[in-house]
């Protein structure tokens, strides 16, 4: 009678919210470290392969996937109990990847033999082999999933792939050596960070899917060398107002107004800053900082960072559980 009281008692009041789970790969220490969003506090750290550095959560909260690199595969486990699961194929050196918004494909930068890696997680078939320009990183797909886009290192293109044949309909050439894609949530744009080149292309995508490369921001920093800003990680809010890009070495996360390209403010965080995560309800941006051994939690309304989080060695990637 008590254990129904108990139910019924949480029905009419509403369960309380659960913190989502941070994931982070370390990727010279070989594993996972998990963060806990209410307390900031690391609560598990668990062995995921050889060189893990591409990370993210199946839409559900259940799996996570992992870039083990070194180990040409990706590595998957279970987001509660961190049970490692039948693994993915995904060719030679999976670095960056991105999951298709019904959770299954998985589209994979394979950097050592120039293809994009489509791979079936259910099945664990891979679907097919896309053919695209040399040293591929940067993964980014749009929001109604009809185009993944890759981007190239060496060759400083962004492929746009359709997801319908796997045939490349688009290039668009960009600066030195690109790292990360990442589209607005409603399809019109898409920001490609250029590390080497220390700028990020601001593409619109027209209602015929034609891509236009439109404008590049760039970055100055105040006591800081040029060659130190080196944009790598980008995450833009949902409303499309703003767009945060880390800044590698610089140790700095930019703020850029979505709308104009100004860059209003500059974020100091831990050191080699990489890549980034919001939660859910984009209260927080979480960065990786590969050099500090740790992440730093940044307020994105009040555009500040709040603290630091100690993590494994040279933290790479970072997924954020979803709401479940």
């Amino acid at each position: 009678m008590r254990r129904l009281l108990l139910t019924a008692a949480l029905v009419a009041g509403g369960c309380p919210a659960l913190a989502n789970k941070i994931f982070v790969s370390n990727e010279r220490g070989n594993t996972i470290s998990v963060i806990d969003s209410e307390s900031w506090e690391k609560i598990a750290e668990f062995p995921a392969g050889n060189r893990p550095r591409g990370i993210t959560i199946s839409p559900d909260g259940k799996h996570v996937y992992v870039c083990a690199s070194d180990d040409n595969l990706v590595r998957v486990f279970d987001a509660d109990t961190y049970e490692e699961l039948p693994s993915l194929p995904s060719g030679p050196d999976p670095e960056l990847f991105v999951l298709h918004p019904s959770g299954n494909p998985l589209y994979i930068a394979n950097e050592d033999d120039n293809l994009v890696t489509v791979t079936d997680v259910h099945t664990r078939q891979i679907l097919a082999e896309v053919p695209v320009g040399v040293e591929p990183e940067g993964m980014g797909i749009s929001p109604d999933a009809r185009f993944v886009v890759n981007t190239s290192e060496t060759t400083n293109m962004a492929h746009f792939i359709d997801t319908a044949d796997y045939q490349i309909k688009y290039n668009v050439l960009v600066d030195q050596r690109p790292r990360y894609a990442e589209y607005s949530k409603d399809g019109t744009k898409l920001f490609v960070t250029a590390e080497i080149g220390g700028t990020v292309s601001v593409i619109e995508i027209g209602d015929d899917d034609t891509p236009d490369l439109v404008h590049k921001i760039a970055f100055e920093v105040p006591g800081v060398l040029p060659e130190w800003l080196q944009p790598v990680g980008a995450r833009i809010t949902s409303d499309g107002k703003w767009l945060f890009v880390a800044l590698g070495p610089a140790n700095r996360v930019a703020v850029v107004d979505a709308a104009t390209y100004e860059v209003k403010d500059y974020i100091m965080v831990g050191q080699r800053v990489w890549q980034m995560a919001f939660t859910p309800d984009e209260k927080y941006l979480i960065t990786t900082n590969g050099n500090s051994n740790d992440v730093t939690v940044i307020d994105v309304a009040a555009q500040k960072a709040l603290r630091s989080i100690p993590v494994g060695q040279q933290p790479w990637g970072v997924a954020v559980q979803p709401d479940q």
